[in-house]
């Protein structure tokens, strides 16, 4: 009988295929494991120790946190000392250290519409030659105090509508206008209540409250004649890719403030003059990673309203504004994932201070440190400021910056404007309409390492040079660069 040779054919290649199929299983790689999920972020030391241990601490919030700083400045103000303003000579050099504590006890219900929060804040700042004017005071120390109390009700997973009620902070924005001011060893906080309307594509907050005046010695109270309340709006959907805000803030001031704290009178945050300022603003931020590594925001705000120069003085009208525009890019599959950016802030000056007009930009409640350089000598008022910034992650828990920023008086008709708001005065400060309008510029140097996930350190320097505009001010006095070094450490337990 003749073999089916098709038969054999076809029994012969799978035989061939079965082999082939067996070679490849022993030396073909095993499959890649799937990597671990990243840790989530420490909610701090003993939160993290009491949530393993029992499910229960769940619903607590139990903890504080550790800061310290050491800070080297040269060719800087030192409050309190005659002559010493900024870039004096006459100023001296001044090195202290900050430091901060603090302690937390929150309750979320387990229904989740019900939360409780309370924090306590002890400043120290130690071998610091800055004093309170007319006191002994030092401008960054308050012993033990309440720094947070609130009461959060209702959960926006199930109704729109929350409250947030007691001494609290307020953050919007990039924090421009209206920012915690974390970098100082005080922080900002109001006794305010806020309602928020939250879905998923915004949410709208409506605040009012009063600024709290931190001061030693003392249970820190608020300036009961100085008022901010707002209206501030949020969303990602609108336009896509982006984050779209709109707000309307209004600042009110009596002609009681600038005499409220008569007696141990704060340093950081300067009492203002009576005023009722309202201001409107639009600000836009690329989401991230949505442009293929291009980055962009911008801010523009304008103000109306009434402002006096002090209690007796005439009502003037209040026409300012502001704007902020940056853009950058980030090489994401490089090493070290480096950033290198620009942008360009503005804020109006007065132009004649003998009009009926006050033309001057209103900061309101800024975290200015984060913006017009580290070494904190401008505010969003009276400025040009160009800023070319860069950054890289050379290790996984490593991030270098560098930043170099130019600054000019938008009007030199109005005052260089320190970066608590007041306009600098004395030794030479003023205003001086015939001086050039170039400040100076600034050069930045920040590494910040994430020791663990509840700890991290901080270095910085920073070098101003000055311009033509500080020169010819301090003409008289002479004149110098400033330098300024800081070391830093926190610890959330």
């Amino acid at each position: 009988m003749k073999p089916n040779t098709n038969l054999a054919s076809q029994l012969t290649t799978l035989c061939l295929w079965l082999l082939a199929g067996a070679a490849n299983a022993q030396t073909a790689p095993p499959p890649k494991p799937t990597p671990a999920p990243a840790p989530p972020p420490s909610a701090g030391l003993l939160n993290d120790y009491l949530r393993e241990q029992n499910s229960a601490f769940s619903a607590w919030d139990i903890g504080g946190q550790e800061r310290v700083r050491f800070e080297y400045r040269s060719g800087m103000a030192v409050a309190g000392t005659p002559g010493a303003v900024d870039f004096s000579r006459q100023s001296p050099d001044n090195d202290f250290l900050l430091l901060r504590t603090k302690v937390h006890l929150g309750y979320n219900s387990p229904c989740n519409w019900f939360s409780i929060y309370a924090e306590g804040r002890d400043s120290r700042d130690l071998n610091d030659k800055r004093r309170v004017a007319g006191t002994g005071y030092k401008p960054e120390e308050d012993t033990f105090d309440l720094q947070q109390a609130y009461v959060r009700l209702g959960d926006a997973k199930t109704f729109p509508l929350t409250a947030k009620v007691g001494r609290q902070e307020l953050v919007y924005g990039d924090e421009r206008l209206v920012g915690a001011f974390d970098w100082s060893n005080l922080g900002r906080v109001f006794d305010a209540a806020k309602l928020r309307y939250e879905t998923a594509d915004v949410w709208v907050d409506v605040f009012s409250g009063r600024v709290v005046i931190p001061r030693d010695d003392t249970f820190n109270t608020v300036n009961d004649y100085d008022w901010l309340s707002g209206i501030y709006a949020s969303t990602k959907t609108l336009i896509p890719k982006q984050e779209t805000q709109l707000y309307f803030l209004a600042r009110n001031v009596g002609a009681q403030s600038p005499t409220a704290f008569a007696t141990n009178p704060p340093a950081l945050f300067p009492l203002a003059g009576p005023r009722d300022i309202y201001t409107v603003g639009l600000r836009l931020k690329s989401l991230p990673g949505q442009f293929k590594g291009w980055d962009y925001e911008a801010e523009l705000a304008g103000q109306f309203g009434r402002f006096k120069t002090s209690a007796t003085s005439p009502s003037l009208r209040q026409e300012a504004f502001a704007a902020h525009v940056a853009g950058g890019y980030t090489w994401t599959k490089a090493w070290g994932t480096p950033r290198v950016g620009l942008e360009y802030n503005f804020a109006s000056g007065d132009s004649n201070t003998n009009d009926a007009t006050h033309g001057t930009f209103d900061n309101l409640f800024p975290t200015n440190h984060k913006f017009y350089g580290y070494m904190d000598f401008v505010s969003w008022q009276n400025i040009h400021n160009v800023r070319l910034a860069t950054s890289a992650k050379p290790a996984k828990d490593l991030t270098l910056t560098l930043d170099y920023h130019l600054f000019w008086l938008a009007d030199t008709q109005d005052s260089l404007y320190a970066v608590n708001g007041t306009a600098r005065s004395g030794s030479g400060y003023g205003i001086n309409s015939g001086y050039d309008s170039f400040v100076g510029s600034e050069l930045d140097l920040v590494a910040s390492y994430a020791v663990k996930r509840w700890a991290t350190v901080q270095a910085g320097y920073g070098h101003f040079f000055r311009g033509d505009y500080v020169k010819q001010s301090l003409a008289a006095s002479g004149s110098k660069d400033a330098d300024w070094i800081y070391l830093q450490a926190v610890v959330n337990f």
